[in-house]
């Protein structure tokens, strides 16, 4: 293994099966933590529409998901919002080696924008986890269907198979969120 990533070449054929892309709906209200994110770092959450909204799927970029999600879960310790900056939801870049499940999704979609992947098709979602909490994962939407980058998890899912509730994920037209899949929003999103 080099930086999490198989140095065997996959095939197309061994790579997950193509899903369904997750049903978006009306527009949503974002976290207000992504708001002050936002406003702290705008360049951030500018979505340029000449880019594309998927990505294609291939097994270049397979490697390059998978070495980035495992590399980014080694990497960060985990702790809630509360304990490192003092206050129930921050979202923010974990450079200091610390982060909840937004932290670490926000450093995956700057690695792999760093690796020349549309920031367009690299939404940040809100989640209803296995555990009944909110919680923030990476959808990276593909021309095979959505794919899940979470940092409970070193296996990079379809977003049908992670048992996870869709609520809503950045808009792919402009700074509006959007529901997805009928899902209720949750006021912020978890602590780990």
């Amino acid at each position: 293994m080099i930086g999490g990533a198989s140095t065997q070449p996959r095939t197309l054929a061994s790579l997950p099966d193509a899903a369904t892309p997750v049903e978006t709906g009306a527009a949503a209200r974002p976290v207000a933590a992504w708001t002050a994110f936002c406003q702290r770092m705008p360049t951030e959450c500018d979505v340029d529409t000449r880019e594309p909204a998927t990505i294609r799927f291939d097994a270049d970029l397979w490697r390059t998901l998978t070495g980035v999600n495992r590399r980014v879960n080694a990497r960060i310790r985990p702790v809630t919002d509360q304990a490192h900056w003092g206050v129930v939801d921050r979202w923010d870049f974990p450079d200091d080696g610390f982060g909840d499940c937004e932290d670490y999704q926000l450093l995956k979609r700057r690695m792999l924008i760093e690796r020349g992947l549309p920031r367009r098709a690299l939404r940040m979602t809100v989640v209803i986890d296995d555990i009944g909490e909110g919680h923030a994962v990476l959808m990276v939407r593909t021309d095979r269907g959505d794919f899940i980058l979470d940092n409970k998890t070193n296996t990079i899912l379809s977003w049908r198979d992670t048992g996870y509730a869709y609520i809503k994920r950045e808009g792919q037209d402009g700074r509006a969120w959007v529901t997805l899949n009928g899902g209720a929003s949750p006021a912020a999103t978890a602590n780990r």
